[in-house]
């Protein structure tokens, strides 16, 4: 089983810039794909981003492709989501997820077993 803690959120103004880390522990992290996922107030959690365990596949939901890039460190048994161009839609709390490494599509929410506490990303316009 493996433990996943978020950290990088907060206020930034329409057009900045975040970056979200997701340190994890407690199980071999070559062994999980990862994703970030978010939600809104009001609104269902919707997949953001997701790499594979090798680090060599990526994919991103439509509206962060271009804006977002997801990286991981497995040395470092940590995810990453690096934000750019942020728009007040953005706001929401940011999830990072884990899934035992498998073949499916990495944004399939249903897939992913292990979850962060979130941390939230506010953005100002």
């Amino acid at each position: 089983q493996v433990h996943l803690v978020e950290s990088g959120g907060g206020l930034v103004q329409a057009g900045g810039s975040l970056r979200l880390s997701c340190a994890a522990s407690g199980s071999t992290f070559t062994n999980y794909d990862m994703g970030w996922f978010r939600q809104a107030p009001g609104k269902e959690r919707e997949f953001v981003a997701g790499i594979r365990w090798s680090g060599g596949s990526t994919d991103y939901a439509d509206s962060m492709k271009g804006r977002f890039t997801i990286s991981r460190d497995n040395a470092k048994n940590t995810v990453y989501l690096q934000m750019n161009s942020l728009k007040p839609e953005d706001t929401a709390v940011y999830y990072c997820a884990g899934r035992v490494r498998a073949w499916r599509p990495i944004a399939t929410l249903i897939d992913y077993r292990y979850w962060g506490q979130g941390t939230q990303v506010t953005v100002s316009s």
